[in-house]
């Protein structure tokens, strides 16, 4: 499972690199967005795939059972996924006013406006 976890990130990590190349502030976006669960995906990996079925413990046990995942990561990687998901949603609206009020939304275009 971690392999196919590494083969997972790595694509992520390679189109999202791709896409911020490109000279579309759309493909930008989804790049940063691709990049970003890239970064959740490898912290969620990085912690360990157990196979436990809950995050609780008993009440006479100290610790998590073994073979059971961190959940410190698992939290880590819900609020990354939301802050990346706001985000996300403000350079979309931005993008959008900025081709309402430009005309267009390629960075070459962009450089050539006067605001």
């Amino acid at each position: 499972m971690e392999t196919l976890s590494a083969l997972l990130i790595g694509v992520f990590a390679a189109c999202g690199t791709w896409l911020l190349l490109r000279h579309g502030l759309f493909r930008i976006l989804l790049g940063l967005a691709l990049l970003a669960q890239a970064a959740n995906l490898l912290v969620f990996t990085a912690a360990g795939l157990g196979r436990g079925d809950t995050a609780i413990i008993a009440g006479d046990a100290a610790a998590l059972p073994d073979g059971h995942p961190d959940p410190l990561a698992q939290a880590l990687v819900l609020t990354a996924i939301v802050i990346s998901f706001g985000a996300l949603a403000f350079c979309l609206v931005l993008l959008k006013m900025t081709r309402a009020r430009t005309g267009t939304s390629g960075i070459d275009a962009l450089a050539k406006t006067e605001s």
